[in-house]
């Protein structure tokens, strides 16, 4: 008698949990760029790591997205600066850093072949803390290079998400508030005079 009572309070968790792993696979496997962006190119400039890099190629693909050449794509993703910065968050009771935090920001553009940019410097960042362990400095280092990597997974999820608002109307819209923007720079009011 007491275990189908048991299952019947285990059942709603595990389906619960079902549904939340679902959700959390379709939103990774899933990246949200619309159609107007592709093809796409993305260009890296030196200071970008190449992991970075990777991990935002390999996201696009990995979403379906249509990456081409900067000569036959529509638009260009640039990841133009990188900064990696860490600093203490914890101490001992002797004064010595017991975790770090890492930080990494990235900075992007979207500039389209025959229009401006349609995004112009835009920042994405992340950042984890890590415990330092002052007795074992190799597992430290291999810590810290597996967090880095983690963050670059997380910059280019973040940097796929920050393209999904660049839908063809939004383009359009961008691309009539530009003209609009041009012409008012071009036209001075009759009563306005020249410099």
């Amino acid at each position: 008698m007491h275990q189908p009572a048991h299952w019947r309070t285990l059942l709603p968790a595990l389906l619960a949990a079902a549904v939340l792993s679902g959700c959390g696979f379709q939103l990774r496997s899933s990246a949200p760029v619309p159609a107007a962006l592709q093809p796409l190119a993305v260009s890296c400039a030196a200071a970008i790591p190449d992991p970075l890099c990777q991990a935002v190629e390999d996201n696009l693909r990995l979403g379906g997205v249509e990456l081409a050449s900067r000569d036959k794509a529509h638009y260009c993703l640039n990841l133009g600066r990188f900064d990696q910065s860490q600093r203490t968050s914890a101490v001992t009771l002797q004064g010595a850093a017991a975790e770090y935090d890492l930080r990494q920001r990235v900075w992007i553009d979207v500039i389209g072949v025959s229009e401006g940019p349609l995004l112009a410097g835009v920042e994405i960042r992340s950042s984890e803390t890590f415990r330092y362990d002052e007795d074992n400095v190799l597992a430290k280092e291999r810590e810290q290079r597996n967090l880095e990597n983690t963050l670059y997974q997380r910059l280019a999820q973040q940097i796929l998400f920050r393209l999904s608002p660049l839908t063809e109307a939004r383009i359009q819209a961008l691309q009539q508030q530009r003209g609009a923007n041009a012409a008012d720079d071009t036209t001075l009011p009759e009563d306005t005079p020249a410099p």
